[in-house]
Parts: C-alpha cells; structure tokens; sequence
C-alpha cells in the first residue's frame, strides 16, 4: 500500500483563491488532488496545510478514516473553517489515490451509481424582470429544469437607491441601501411574474443569502408558499436558524440551507427536527469526502436531501467531489452548477462535464480529475492574488450591517 511521501498547496486562478492539495506518494506516478479553496482566507488555508504535512509524511495513504480522525483533532480546537478545508483538501487527495490504487472511479468505491448523471439547478439573474425572463428562457432553452431566480446580486429587489431612502442626517456614505420591505413586495411580484410567464414545469429557486431580520424571513416563505419553489435557499443566517421551527409551522415552502457550515452542531439539529429540505455544505468546507458522505448518510435518515454548495468562487476539484458523492448517494437533491472559463478547464483535464442541466463524471480511476502545474501556475496574476478579499458589505438606512 502506498505511503505519502510530500503534501504540498499549489495555489491558481488568476486572484490565486483556489488552493489545490497534491499528495504524493512512495509509488512512482501515483498521487492525489483535492480541493482546499477559500476565496477569502487562501492564504490561512496553505498556511494550515504545510503545518498538518509533516504529520502525515509516511503514512499508509489507504488509511483515509483514520488520518481524517487524526488531523481534525490534531490543533486540539476543531471545527473551524480554515482547518475543515485543509482537512477537505487532504482528505479528497487520500480518496483519489485509493480509487487509483483500486483502479476504480471514486463513486465506486463509496457504493456505486444511484443515478445516469447529477442533475443540477442554473444561475438566472436580471437587473430587472425583462432581463430575468430572457436569462431563465436561455437556461429553459437549453435544456435545464431546475432555475435558481435573482433580481440582479443578492438581495436584489430590497435595495433602494441611497438618495431616495430615508435616511440620518448624519448618513454616512452609501449608494444603496437595503429595506426588508421592498424585498418582501418585489421577490413574490417577480415569481408571480415568473409563473405566468413560465408555468410550474420548471422548477425555480431563490437564494435569499440572509438578507432578511428572522420574522420577514418566515413572511417570505408564507408569501412565496403557491409559488411552489424547489428551495428557498439560506433564508436565515446561521447564527438563527432557530426560527426554521417557526418557519415549518407556518408554511411548506422548502428550505435550503447550510453553506456557510462548517460544525456538526450547525446542521445536526435541523436535520434531526426536520427543518430543512435540502442540506447545502461545501464538500471541501466540512472535511472533505469523508464527512459529506456522512452527513449525506444522516440527512437519509430524517428525509432530507443533498443540494452540495458550488458558487463561482469554487473550482473544478471540488465539483468533480460534489459529483462522486452526488453519484453515490439515494437521497440526492440537486447540485449547484458552476461555470469555468475555458483556460481555466485547460488546468483541469478529466474535469466534470456540464451539459443541458446534467454533469456527468468519467470512468477514470479516483476522482477522473488532474491538473496542469503548468497552466496553473500561468493562471496567477500578481495583482490580483495580493489584492484583499471581502464579503459584500451591505447596510440599512441607518447603517446597520446586513448578514450577507
């Protein structure tokens, strides 16, 4: 059985937010990738990496659980994001070089198919309804079924220009700002809109990315209830999720939600109390393989599906393990789509291919998926990898932060 021999980061996209784990092992030829990416903290995240690699030099590479067991408790404090994604991308690195040794594609190794191809939900936006419609009729066109609705960026629809809001005579500086109200009045006009345009065959969403105060969350979800949504997505922030109990009691209008999850005690209530639908953690930001397959295997219990978060920070290598669980697992939702420029393939051979809602997976051994050190380091742009990375800062009339 192989042993790992060097870990190392090989940092690429052109702001070097995505951060690939290559492991090596004692075997000629024979290595791993995995997914350690964050587009905030990439540089924390190496960090972590090349801290956890000379705990793990010599080990039996096929011992994924028990290196999994030992790195998440190796800093004694765990559960914190920045060691979950280099856990993340070790771990995905540690299936990879098994399904290669076994000759088998990973989904094989974590049970078999339960599915031809992963379904996936498309990105719609518009700065208004007439660009929405004509982006949801592009996707509809192109044959995708499940359509994610947003008025422009998020929280689009609850923004009001600064100079037409009511605001302190001491206001400080802002060209917009965001009122509950007018997003409680312009998101269920939009699926009104949407419906009568488009029916109830496709099977739309909407990412409400935590904008809301708690109880105009649930109104939203009461008001968008003969709408009949796939999901609501992220209606509250994590840290009030409590009023899903709230949520459940008043409408049936599914709920999204767990992105920004990194600890078991985030989404193990919801799951349990059956407060949410569908569960949408990052594979790389709970641990990797190893944990998503288990809180795959904990949402079956309680009726709960899968809906793997991906966002246009994510790259190729977590999207391709999204997908060998996604293969894998009955209780299945739905997969986020993700887009990638074509230079940015070109590092990525036997990369996930995206086709009219579909992705498909290959047959190659592990996760069918390498990369180009080459093309990837030919990707980076100085400037823009030295630049800092915030959330959008988004604010009320008075100045109050609002959760994005």
């Amino acid at each position: 059985m192989a042993k790992i021999q060097e870990i190392r980061p090989i940092r690429t996209r052109s702001n070097g937010t995505w951060v690939i784990v290559k492991m090596l092992t004692d075997q000629p030829g024979l290595y791993g990738i995995g997914s350690a990416s964050d587009y905030y903290h990439a540089d924390a995240v190496i960090a972590a990496i090349n801290k956890l690699a000379p705990r793990l030099i010599g080990r039996e590479a096929g011992h994924i659980e028990d290196i999994w067991q030992s790195v998440f408790t190796s800093g004694y404090w765990r559960n914190g994001s920045i060691l979950s994604t280099a856990l993340g991308g070790i771990d995905m690195a540690l299936w990879d070089i098994k399904g290669k040794e076994a000759g088998l594609p990973v989904y094989q190794l974590l049970g078999g198919p339960c599915r031809a191809a992963v379904p996936c939900y498309a990105h719609a936006a518009g700065r208004d309804l007439a660009e929405l419609k004509d982006d949801v009729r592009r996707y509809l066109e192109e044959g995708w079924d499940y359509i994610r609705c947003q008025l422009g960026a998020y929280g689009g629809g609850g923004f009001l220009e600064a100079d037409k809001a009511h605001r302190p005579q001491n206001a400080w500086p802002a060209r917009r700002v965001f009122d509950d109200e007018a997003y409680l009045e312009n998101i269920p006009a939009m699926f009104d809109e949407l419906r009568q345009e488009f029916g109830f065959g496709p099977k739309f969403t909407h990412d409400v990315h935590e904008h809301l105060r708690p109880h105009n969350a649930v109104t939203l979800a009461k008001l968008l209830e003969p709408h009949r949504l796939f999901f609501l997505e992220d209606a509250l922030p994590p840290e009030e999720v409590g009023w899903y109990r709230l949520m459940r009691q008043q409408c049936t209008t599914p709920q999204a939600m767990g992105e920004l999850f990194v600890n078991p005690h985030e989404w193990t209530p919801l799951i349990q109390e059956r407060l949410i639908d569908f569960i949408r953690v990052r594979v790389s930001k709970v641990g990797g393989i190893t944990r998503a397959k288990k809180v795959a295997t904990l949402c079956e219990w309680y009726g709960v599906h899968t809906a793997f978060q991906e966002g246009g920070d994510n790259d190729p290598v977590n999207q391709m393990a999204a997908v060998h669980i996604d293969m894998s697992i009955w209780n299945f939702g739905i997969q986020e789509e993700n887009h990638f420029r074509p230079e940015e393939y070109e590092v990525f051979p036997g990369h996930a291919v995206q086709e009219a809602g579909y992705l498909y997976p290959n047959d190659r051994p592990g996760l069918g998926i390498d990369i180009d050190e080459t093309k990837a380091a030919a990707l980076l742009e100085r400037e823009q990898v030295d630049a800092p990375r915030y959330m959008a800062e988004d604010r009320r009339a008075d100045g109050t932060v609002v959760r994005p």
